[in-house]
């Protein structure tokens, strides 16, 4: 398998879901083992996807360096490891990616558009070789070996529209496309008035999110899936594991997973060199097997 990038440059227009404010973001072709890289086209400085600039993740996984940041970018990044792209440059000129349906399925429609180019360096993968956990009291989140690359994920909320789900997603770019880049992110009605008070969630509406009061869903469409918030919640931790700087090939099992948690995960396992190899999949052949399954 070859690194990827994109065939041509395209950009979208949506609204910041905690600033509220108008964003452009530009897609642009990148060189071979360039990564993913966040340009502030209005402040001419660039952020790369490593995990030692994620700056925040109480709301949404946010980046930075000096005074620029870029918040929200955990949905663009799961259709970015979905769509298999290695090497990006994403040119923006605020501080918050668009949130556009409040899920991934317009960023993955965009680099559809974009096309796909094949480069000449193999593409490279995290294999995951033992277990690595963090925990925040019940809540956890942990790596471990596995022979494909597949996320398990539970979560329980006091709330008679969510409970208890639980999903399990083998990972492919196919699989994406149907069970999990159309699901959407979800908050509760009582706590609006809060974050709009501390200046967030001023972009949110019933068109980039699923809003809940006490008892049941607001948006008059209804849900697109009968278990939507766990599988955005396994959207998410697609976009956070971006920060390991490749896919990975183990199992990534949660409950309760948060950006923050997710965040301490990455640290953990790249803190620790026992616990993983990075491969070159045109030399692997067992890794590349797997790989080419998800990304073909």
């Amino acid at each position: 398998m070859k690194q990827r990038t994109i065939a041509k440059p395209v950009e979208i227009v949506g609204v910041g879901l905690h600033g509220g404010n108008p964003v452009r973001m530009r897609l642009r072709p990148a060189p071979e083992d360039y990564g993913v890289v966040f340009v502030r086209d209005d402040l001419g400085l660039s952020i790369p996807i490593k995990v030692e600039n994620v700056v925040d993740t109480r709301l949404a996984t946010v980046i930075g360096v000096k005074n620029a940041i870029v918040s929200t970018i955990e949905h663009f990044l799961s259709a970015t490891i979905a769509m298999g792209v290695d090497n990006l440059e994403v040119g923006i000129d605020g501080d918050e990616a668009p949130i556009m349906d409040g899920s991934a399925a317009s960023f993955c429609l965009l680099f559809e558009e974009a096309g796909f180019k094949a480069q000449e360096k193999p593409k490279k993968a995290i294999v995951i070789q033992k277990p690595v956990e963090v925990r925040d009291g019940e809540k956890f989140a942990r790596l471990s070996p596995y022979k494909t690359s597949e996320i398990l994920f539970e979560i329980n909320f006091d709330h008679p529209a969510i409970q208890r789900q639980t999903y399990r997603f083998v990972f492919s770019k196919e699989n994406y496309m149907k069970e999990i880049a159309r699901a959407r992110t979800f908050g509760f009605l009582k706590e609006v008035d809060y974050l709009r008070s501390i200046g967030k969630g001023l972009g949110g509406s019933l068109d980039n999110a699923i809003v809940l009061d006490e008892k049941r869903t607001l948006n008059p469409e209804g849900l697109r899936f009968a278990d939507e918030f766990v599988r955005h919640k396994i959207l998410d931790a697609i976009g956070d594991m971006a920060f390991l700087g490749a896919p990975f090939l183990g199992r990534y099992e949660s409950f309760a997973g948060s950006h923050h948690i997710n965040h301490l995960l990455a640290k953990a396992l790249l803190s620790d060199p026992q616990a993983y190899k990075i491969v070159e999949l045109e030399g692997a052949k067992s890794a590349a097997k797997e790989l080419e399954k998800a990304f073909a």
